[in-house]
């Protein structure tokens, strides 16, 4: 096993001695990153909680506000990629910087398109498409932050620890998942649009947290050995993307829909609709919470065994919602949901991080991310189902989930999915591209 503190480059390298990451500062790098990708999560949270009862005051139905996540995904598809491949080429840092900065900047104007439509400030007709350009900049530039964490972790951790690091980023997102209805609730208390404005300023917050204080100063590697030829379609990769693309469709389903599958199906108001949403999604995400401290972190169970019980408990949350009638049951169903993704993700996302090399973690990274968001593309479809029947959407869940779950038999690259190398005690910094500390 090499020494953590140096390592030697191979021939070809600028440089001979890597000097790396020390403990202490990667507890310290990686506590920052989970600060930072819990507002991210916190932000999406309040979208989701907001938006469906707030757009239908604006006059939009829910094939429209299925469409503003939709537009954002499909640029997300194209530029997670992009950035993942710059993270591993300029450095982990300025990738995450830039997304946050973007994350700020988009939810302020989300906020303020809201706030004037909402006081007829400006017209009618502008405010779905200033609602959709305030999202894809989120898409656009603030696709790199999630990539590029994930690959700084990966870049700090052994293969034999790959699955609980990465889990880090699925917690993050959860925490904030799970407190930003929370964050909400109450600060909608001074104006429906101080919360993302609340989110906006942490988010700069964070970036400033990055930038002085996260740690990389790995030597780079020459070009010719850093370069990938990593692509969504090579054998080695595409079972991953077609899994994380219908993962992440299934897993939108209830996250879209539940404001509208509150007042629908147990006839609530606007308001009470928004308070059972939160609860609903609170309960969802602390699930997941869950699954993440606890399953993925205590239990030492295998990226693969993690997979399979989160779609199996997923088909049955799914199938809950196809027959439930109650408040208490659409909680429990949503439990079920948050648990199952819980376990899901961050085993299908570490098996796929220890299925490449080194230098491709930002790559792999990046299409995992675009894949994620490539589900979110056919929010205009799952709000197309729902308008036939609140139930369609999740009957539809349950054949996908069920269609996974033979992929993770019929499928030998998933099937081999998170087997660890021989080498799996050896740290990967050295794949890492610096940026100067601050």
């Amino acid at each position: 096993m090499s020494d953590p503190h140096t390592q030697q480059h191979p021939k070809g390298t600028r440089n001979t001695v890597a000097v790396v990451t020390t403990p202490a500062e990667r507890k310290r790098g990686f506590f920052i990153l989970f600060v930072s990708l819990v507002c991210m999560g916190a932000g999406q949270s309040v979208i989701y909680t907001i938006l469906p009862p707030l757009g239908r005051q604006l006059g939009l139905g829910p094939a429209q506000i299925t469409t503003i996540f939709a537009v954002s995904a499909l640029i997300w598809i194209f530029s997670s990629a992009f950035w993942g491949v710059r993270s591993d080429r300029w450095g982990r840092k300025p990738v995450m910087l830039q997304g946050l900065a973007a994350f700020a900047v988009s939810f302020a104007c989300f906020a303020t398109v809201m706030h004037a439509g909402l006081n007829n400030w400006i017209p009618a007709f502008l405010i779905f498409p200033a609602l959709i350009f305030s999202r894809a900049i989120y898409g656009t530039f603030g696709s790199g932050t999630s990539a590029s964490a994930q690959a700084y972790v990966a870049d700090r951790t052994a293969a034999h620890e790959r699955l609980k690091g990465i889990s880090i980023i699925s917690m993050a997102f959860a925490f904030g998942t799970t407190f930003g209805p929370v964050i909400g609730s109450s600060l909608t208390l001074f104006g429906l649009y101080v919360p993302f404005y609340f989110i906006a300023v942490w988010a700069i917050i964070s970036g400033l947290a990055i930038w002085y204080f996260l740690p990389e100063r790995t030597p780079p590697k020459s070009q010719a050995v850093r370069k990938t030829t990593l692509r969504w379609y090579e054998p080695r990769m595409f079972p991953f993307m077609a899994f994380g693309l219908v993962l992440s469709l299934i897993g939108a389903i209830p996250i879209q829909t539940s404001g509208f599958f509150f007042q629908d199906v147990l006839h609530l108001d606007a308001r009470m609709t928004a308070a059972y949403t939160a609860i609903g999604l609170m309960a969802s995400d602390m699930a997941a919470l869950f699954a993440q401290f606890v399953v993925v972190q205590r239990m030492g169970f295998s990226s693969r065994t993690l997979t399979i019980a989160g779609i199996t408990t997923t088909v049955l949350s799914n199938t809950l919602f196809i027959f439930v009638q109650d408040f208490p049951t659409v909680v429990l169903a949503m439990i079920m949901s948050g648990l199952g993704f819980g376990m899901a993700r961050p085993g299908f996302t570490s098996g796929a991080s220890l299925a490449v090399a080194p230098h491709e973690q930002g790559a792999v990274a990046g299409l995992l991310n675009a894949a994620g968001a490539a589900g979110f593309i056919f929010g205009p479809m799952i709000g197309w189902l729902y308008e036939f029947s609140p139930r369609v959407p999740y009957i539809f869940g349950v054949i996908a989930m069920l269609g996974l779950l033979a992929a993770q038999f019929l499928s030998r690259v998933l099937r081999e999915a998170g087997t660890l190398p021989t080498d799996a005690d050896n740290l990967e910094e050295t794949a890492d591209t610096p940026v100067p500390d601050n």
